[in-house]
């Protein structure tokens, strides 16, 4: 706060007759502290863990976020199965010593939990605290009570042993953030403060302050926005209770949150007693309906949406901050502009980036409701805790602009039973116990021929939820005229017929193709298969070694596939020329592909086929352009349209030869633009990138490196495959290696991994202390590669 406001709050206090003592500064300890370093850790169940005297000293130091599962080796017998990417799953247990001075008494003090997998029970001094049965959800656990100044233990376990409890790769552990909490004793409510749009300059704030004292109080409560805006309202708090303070604020001249335009504004909320929080928030606007589509800030915006799962590839499900803003940068870099979080609420810091860089989110509560789809999923919580989990969610995730749609379900087995209209109606009532401002949804999926008979489940969502059955919307359109409607789920393959669909229909407002990017588990979904490999889809029967999708646009280590690249030409302007090949049958004698529901044709950003000399194999040239040439060795191959007839592709066959493709992409007879793929000749050398090469010393960011094998001139091999060890010197870990081919059964704890089409991915994680970085990265008859990185206090 300014010093103009401190002024004019304390001649307010006096005014008001409120006591001035009760504002002699803020609180003298921080609201919120990570609470992430030097956990003790250990995998299995031990009994008295809990206690405060227990031994714990041959336990290994981790820091959060910790996922147990990643580090461990697949396993063909592990109980989650295909569905968890045959990983380790158990119980385990973490221990934490802190101190608190003596200036935490007094105080309100709470543990809280970004997310642990799953069914956590939080104990602190040998006395239970806390925990949460759902893995996804954040919660609190009030501590006041049980700790004292001095020395404090906390011990957590976390049980992942009940399988099989969800259908992808959940991680195991604390896996997201942990925080210590302090508040006075007059202080605003955890979660408790919601910032909404009233119209594009007009902001409404609403604080619920508690009151824990036994006794009424008067105080001031101060909310200044960003612009300097400020807006004081006294209160009276009775004793032992809560009241919430609504304030209505004017911003003059807003600055409009938009995917393309994503401005952010702060709100510092501070009562004269010193509690005082800050919150980001956005002004925008979100309307929808069936003639004019959806409009955010009074515009139509058509979704170009990825679904995503929680884990970040190689490093599992641990949340960290950098490669959850990683991810959001890869998704706006592949040209989408929405996100749907499935089938559960993402971590804070993935809304953070999406809020911070312009992506669209629909939040989602969670895969199911009262019938299993597994036997230890979410069904078995559901009637005790649906409303706790909807109110995590929508109270932690409120004031993010990105997230315009909550929905409340995904593919629920129960859909044609007559009581799942009363169960959506109770959720629909739970979200809006705390949100009223955004539409709800619900993933709906059926491929049998009675469609409508959902409609009266579909009456309680403001937008319906089509899973791969969007062919449906023109003639729901004439039966349900009011209807507004997207596609929650898309096969990759379908992406012309998804966008034009979109294009073309006001009605259908968006599309989320299955998936954005690959993950963990539910494995072998987006696969294709040679002769001698197990054939058939990933539900049919275990694929073990297949451990992960490969049905996302973004491979496993961040690279767009090509797909990825065509689907973005498609609903965007930046990219109008593109070009792969696609692998030729029997290539190194596989034998016949066979493609699945969620894949595409094995198509590469490759002109390296050796042993295919002399035979046909097909080119891909995608193209916004209204013609395309194509040449291999300067020699023309053909010429021919593209546009929406042709759903912006040519397809060229031509024998191979090796050298250089060219792809030309003309408007008349003006050459506006080529692409090239060149042949690699032998390889040579690894190459080594960062993706940042300054990374803070905080002990919790990180670089991802790319590693390619190169020949001499430095063109990637893209059939390269050798084992690379790594080293690092200097203030620095290596978190994770691995590599884009989800067969690979190496652990990506490992130092030494093989390259796959080339490629490999590291990821660096800081110290916090500050200094260099040194990487080596050594193969057998490759020349080595170094790359040096520099850990900083600050980042400008």
């Amino acid at each position: 706060m300014n010093m103009n406001v401190k002024k004019h709050t304390l001649i307010l206090l006096l005014m008001l007759g409120i006591s001035v003592s009760l504002c002699a500064g803020t609180s003298n300890v921080p609201r919120k502290q990570l609470f992430d370093f030097n956990w003790r850790f250990h995998i299995g169940d031990v009994n008295d863990a809990e206690q405060t005297a227990f031994q714990d000293h041959n336990w290994t130091t981790v820091n959060l976020p910790h996922d147990w599962s990643i580090a461990m080796k697949v396993d063909a017998n592990a109980p989650a199965g295909n569905d968890g990417g045959y990983y380790p799953t158990g119980i385990g247990w973490y221990r934490k010593t802190f101190d608190l001075t003596k200036a935490y008494q007094g105080k309100m003090l709470w543990l809280y939990f970004e997310g642990i997998y799953q069914d956590s029970k939080v104990y602190v001094n040998g006395k239970l605290a806390g925990g949460h049965p759902y893995g996804f959800s954040s919660f609190y656990c009030d501590i006041t009570s049980l700790v004292q100044t001095g020395k404090n233990v906390v011990a957590v376990r976390a049980d992942n042993s009940r399988q099989k409890n969800c259908r992808w790769y959940t991680g195991s552990g604390i896996y997201r953030h942990a925080w210590l909490m302090a508040a006075e004793p007059v202080h605003i409510d955890n979660w408790g403060v919601h910032i909404t749009t009233l119209d594009l300059n007009t902001v409404k704030v609403k604080t619920l302050v508690s009151n824990t004292l036994g006794e009424q109080q008067t105080i001031l409560l101060t909310t200044t926005l960003s612009d300097g805006t400020s807006q004081h309202t006294p209160l009276t708090i009775p004793a032992n209770s809560k009241q919430e303070v609504e304030q209505t604020i004017a911003v003059k001249d807003a600055k409009l949150w938009s995917p393309e335009h994503p401005n952010l504004y702060q709100a510092h909320i501070e009562l004269s007693t010193g509690d005082a929080v800050d919150k980001t928030f956005g002004i925008r606007t979100v309307d929808f309906s069936a003639e004019k589509g959806l409009l955010l800030n009074g515009n139509p915006i058509l979704l170009n949406g990825g679904c995503v799962h929680h884990d970040n590839g190689i490093l599992g499900a641990a949340t960290f901050d950098r490669a959850e803003t990683r991810r959001v940068e890869l998704m706006k870099e592949a040209g989408y502009n929405a996100v749907r979080t499935s089938h559960n609420p993402p971590s804070e810091a993935f809304l953070d980036a999406c809020d911070r860089l312009g992506l669209l989110v629909i939040d989602e509560a969670f895969d199911g409701w009262r019938d299993a789809k597994n036997d230890q999923d979410y069904h078995t919580l559901f009637d005790k805790w649906f409303a706790k989990d909807i109110e995590a969610m929508v109270r932690r995730d409120r004031n993010h602009p990105s997230i315009f749609c909550w929905s409340i379900g995904n593919e629920v087995i129960e859909r044609k039973k007559i009581e799942v209209v009363t169960t959506a109606r109770r959720l629909r009532e739970a979200v809006h116990a705390w949100d009223k401002t955004r539409p709800i949804t619900s993933a709906l999926a059926a491929w049998d021929s009675d469609w409508e008979i959902y409609d009266p489940l579909v009456a309680q969502l403001d937008i319906t939820g089509y899973n791969y059955i969007i062919h449906k919307a023109p003639s729901d359109h004439l039966r349900v005229p009011n209807r507004v409607m997207m596609q929650t789920e898309s096969y990759p393959n379908d992406a012309f017929k998804s966008w034009a669909m979109v294009h073309d229909n006001p009605y259908v407002v968006g599309d989320f193709v299955w998936t954005s990017i690959d993950y963990l588990g539910e494995s072998g979904i987006g696969r294709w298969w040679y002769e001698d490999d197990v054939p058939g889809e990933h539900y049919e029967r275990p694929l073990y070694p297949w451990h992960a999708s490969y049905c996302g646009d973004i491979d496993f280590i961040g690279w767009l596939k090509p797909i990825g690249h065509y689907r973005n030409m498609l609903w965007n302007n930046d990219e109008k020329l593109y070009m792969a090949v696609r692998e030729p049958n029997d290539w190194q004698g596989n034998g016949t592909i066979t493609t699945g529901r969620w894949a595409v044709w094995p198509t590469w950003e490759s002109w390296n086929w050796p042993g295919w000399e002399g035979k046909d194999i097909e080119v891909v040239v995608c193209s916004k352009y209204p013609r395309v040439r194509l040449y291999l060795n300067d020699q023309l191959i053909g010429e021919q349209n593209t546009g929406r007839d042709t759903e912006f592709k040519a397809v060229f066959k031509t024998p191979y030869r090796a050298g250089q493709l060219r792809a030309e992409g003309l408007d008349g007879e003006t050459v506006m633009e080529r692409q090239l793929l060149v042949s690699a000749s032998a390889a040579k050398s690894i190459k080594l990138t960062a993706d940042r090469s300054r990374i803070l010393a905080d002990g919790q960011d990180l670089s991802f490196i790319t590693v390619e094998v190169v020949d001499a001139e430095g063109r990637l091999d893209p059939n390269a495959s050798y084992d690379i060890s790594f080293s690092l010197k200097g203030n620095g870990t290596i978190v994770a290696v691995g590599n884009a081919d989800i067969k690979e059964t190496t652990p990506y704890s490992s130092h030494t991994f093989k390259t796959w089409k080339g490629r490999a991915m590291m990821v660096v994680r800081s110290t916090r202390k500050a200094g260099n970085l040194q990487l080596t990265a050594t193969a057998n008859n490759l020349k080595r590669a170094k790359i040096l990185l520099k850990s900083v206090k600050a980042i400008p």
